[in-house]
């Protein structure tokens, strides 16, 4: 390694210095927040595309499956956090356990899901916004440019203030399942879960497998909707107070949350609707409660929880995109920091991407591509940690996942399976996020290899743990 990325009139210490994050703003109650708020757009939409490809049967036993591999996951991202706590999350932990090459990819993989995500979250806010009529908007592009550029304004702010506002607006959208779920009990019917017909050609197929077997895989990247990008919680790592601690409590927490959420909705809103109707909504929730002021409340809260996705969402990818640039796997300006310690061009140059995605206007698309991305870093995650726990048994480890490698074994192995779930739902969409993942590799592998920061965090990880080696 070198530090060829710092300007030779510059020494490290002032290269870092222009690099430099706000710590101690969150305890582990904003960083619950924090990962109940990147997931929760997930329960107003997105998940009931999954009902196409499976039926109810096919999406329950997809999410069951999906959920254990997502708690088998967050448990041993408790440990890592807690061992390495870094802005460059899951990048930290592969950079230390698989060296430049498998930090990088796995670095990739996360900021593709992370830079997608919101322009598929960006599409549902204007389906929900069109369907309340708000200021006559028919056209999302609006929305879509206003959301990504109110909320990195705010963003750019400070990270306090964006944590704080992060957490009231995901209070409103728990509130608001909390109002969908009383409602939808009244209209539930257990004939509506199995409406869909049954395919005649499809191995296993009956009323509650529509599709048969193949449809439960099928469903799974709609599952991971439910979930995705809770694993975010470690990029708060830098800015929070004592992460050792807090990190690995606040993910824990957000994750035990999302468990109790997905299956309300998963369950109700498919009861109350009906699996076919509910299967090509734009904002399922809402349709499931029909006409009526409680519908509309639903409605406009539902708005708040795309919201809060979207918004913290806009944090991961600028933490991810900073910790990268810091270390000079990617342009070093994207890194810099302004006077309230938020990385200007890594919240910008991301959200002008995502904003040209979201202007297709394919969520269903643009969710299976952010998919694609969650599942390669779930991989490359999980193998982090089975190769650190056998490599690095000494290692210092606050938090230690329960069951060890048996857990993200497990974790591993769905992860494996979702990854090839993507191409069988959308092989165009997964094709291309992979295309922009070999082209990242193929810029590491020509140009970035070759600059990294040796003094950046991330990489002192790695030069420490060699040390440790050589020593014993």
């Amino acid at each position: 390694m070198s530090t060829d990325a710092v300007p030779a009139t510059t020494s490290t210490d002032e290269y870092l210095a222009k690099r430099t994050l706000r710590s101690g703003s969150a305890g582990w109650l904003l960083l619950a927040g924090l990962g109940v708020s990147y997931v929760i757009s997930g329960d107003y939409s997105g998940w009931n595309f999954g009902l196409a490809e499976g039926g109810f049967g096919g999406l329950l036993i997809a999410t069951v499956l999906i959920a254990a591999m997502y708690f088998a996951m967050v448990l041993g991202m408790a440990e890592l956090s807690a061992a390495l706590p870094a802005a460059g999350g899951g990048y930290t932990f592969a950079r230390r356990a698989l060296g430049p090459w498998g930090g990088f990819a796995t670095g990739t993989a996360i900021l593709l899901e992370y830079a997608i995500a919101p322009a598929a979250i960006a599409t549902f806010i204007g389906a929900y916004v069109e369907s309340l009529n708000l200021f006559g908007i028919t056209d999302g592009w609006w929305v879509y440019l206003a959301v990504y550029a109110l909320f990195i304004g705010i963003h750019l702010a400070g990270v306090g203030e964006a944590l704080k506002a992060m957490f009231v607006i995901t209070a409103i959208a728990l509130v608001g399942l909390v109002v969908f779920a009383v409602a939808a009990w009244g209209r539930f019917e257990t004939a509506n879960l199995t409406d869909i017909p049954v395919s005649a050609d499809a191995l296993g197929a009956s009323e509650f497998l529509p599709s048969g077997v193949f449809g439960i895989w099928a469903a799974v990247p709609f599952a991971i909707w439910f979930f995705l990008a809770v694993e975010g919680v470690p990029l708060a790592a830098e800015e929070a107070r004592e992460p050792e601690k807090n990190v690995p409590k606040g993910i824990i927490i957000s994750m035990s949350v999302l468990l109790v959420t997905g299956a309300a909705v998963l369950v109700l809103s498919t009861g109350a609707l009906g699996a076919e109707a509910l299967s090509g909504s734009g904002n399922p929730l809402v349709e499931a409660l029909g006409d009526g002021g409680t519908a509309k409340a639903v409605n406009y809260i539902g708005l708040a929880g795309l919201v809060a996705s979207f918004f913290s969402i806009v944090y991961a990818y600028s933490r991810q995109t900073f910790a990268l640039s810091r270390a000079g796997y990617l342009p070093t300006g994207l890194s810099v920091t302004n006077r309230r310690k938020a990385p200007i061009l890594a919240l910008i140059v991301p959200g002008i991407a995502g904003f040209v995605l979201s202007l297709t206007g394919a969520g269903a698309m643009l969710l299976n591509m952010a998919v694609f991305g969650a599942a390669v870093s779930y991989v490359l995650m999980m193998v982090s940690h089975i190769v650190l726990r056998v490599r690095e048994p000494r290692m210092r480890r606050p938090y230690r996942t329960p069951g060890g490698v048996v857990t993200t074994g497990f974790a591993l192995v769905v992860a494996c399976a979702a990854v090839v779930a993507t191409f069988l739902v959308d092989p165009v969409a997964a094709a291309w996020t992979l295309a922009a993942f070999v082209a990242f590799l193929l810029y590491f592998a020509l140009y970035s290899r070759r600059r990294l920061v040796a003094n950046s965090p991330d990489e002192e990880f790695a030069v420490l743990a060699r040390a440790e080696q050589e020593l014993e």
